[in-house]
């Protein structure tokens, strides 16, 4: 049996927010799975919230960058030990460099752009003294009648590009259209989807939610047709959770963002789409 740990149990109540206790059961009765072990907490109702966390988060920043002529976009997620290091200047020069780039080049590949970067990034490791990361890259390029905007949150800790398309040329130079864009960053900013529709939801994530309400107290003892009738409300609670044009508006949360991406196509009269998005979230998966 695997050696249930204090370290091991204070990382799934980190993970968590469950208690001590049952954190250190959960761990037990997985044989120290931590992923079954959240997975139970989640049955019984203990998980308050699952963080997707990364073991090897590191401190950093997220820029991003646009071309000149606003068609092109960059973003990167640059990565250091301690926050007084990613606070300098030093670093901060650092990871512009690597976000220029990346908008220069289209390179995303991280040791490609370190091998791009060799002396600027030998520098800065000696200039810190700490192990510095380009851990990850997005490069947009507008195609047709598309606007992009990028957007960084909280000091650099969160990076935004989101991609919009409308049917018409004029449509982008609206004032409407312009907001929606702006919005729609900040909606991806602080709610976090993963995916832009549900049918993007891989069917393994689905199911998985699925046994984890059919395990839960919730339903004991309940037919199964009962059960089965309120998974459908369930997947689409998950819906508005994971996926973009699910989720309430963070604005105005009665709405919907394909409520708001409506009325925007009623105030330009011309059809509007969502195209792509990243989020990057400093430390995160």
């Amino acid at each position: 049996m695997a050696a249930i740990t204090v370290a091991l149990i204070n990382e799934l109540r980190q993970l968590t927010n469950a208690g001590m206790m049952d954190c250190k059961k959960a761990l037990i009765d997985t044989n120290g799975d931590m992923e079954a072990a959240v997975k139970i907490l989640r049955e019984k109702g203990l998980a308050i919230q699952v963080k997707r966390a990364d073991k090897e988060s590191k401190e950093g920043i997220i820029s991003a960058a646009a071309s000149g002529d606003g068609k092109v976009f960059a973003m990167a997620e640059v990565n250091t030990e301690t926050d007084f290091v990613a606070k300098t200047d030093n670093f901060k020069a650092f990871a512009d460099l690597v976000t220029r780039t990346v908008l220069d080049t289209g390179k995303t590949c991280p040791e490609e752009l370190a091998a791009t970067l060799k002396e600027p990034f030998m520098t800065i490791v000696s200039q810190t003294g700490e192990n510095v990361k380009i851990r990850r890259a997005a490069h947009y390029v507008r195609a047709g009648n598309t606007m992009i905007e990028s957007y960084i949150h909280m000091g650099g800790k969160v990076g935004v590009l989101v991609e919009v398309a409308a049917g018409k040329a004029e449509t982008l130079e609206t004032a409407a259209f312009k907001e929606l864009v702006h919005d729609l960053a900040l909606q991806v900013a602080a709610a976090a989807p993963r995916f832009l529709l549900s049918a993007e939801v891989p069917a393994e994530v689905i199911e998985n939610e699925k046994e984890i309400a059919r395990n839960s107290d919730r339903f004991k003892g309940k037919p199964a047709n009962i059960v089965e009738n309120a998974l459908k409300g369930i997947v689409n609670k998950f819906y508005s959770e994971v996926c973009l044009v699910n989720q309430p508006f963070v604005k105005e949360p009665k709405q919907s963002i394909t409520d708001v991406v409506k009325a925007c196509e009623k105030a330009t009269g011309d059809a509007i789409t969502i195209t792509r998005f990243v989020r990057f979230q400093l430390g995160a998966a």
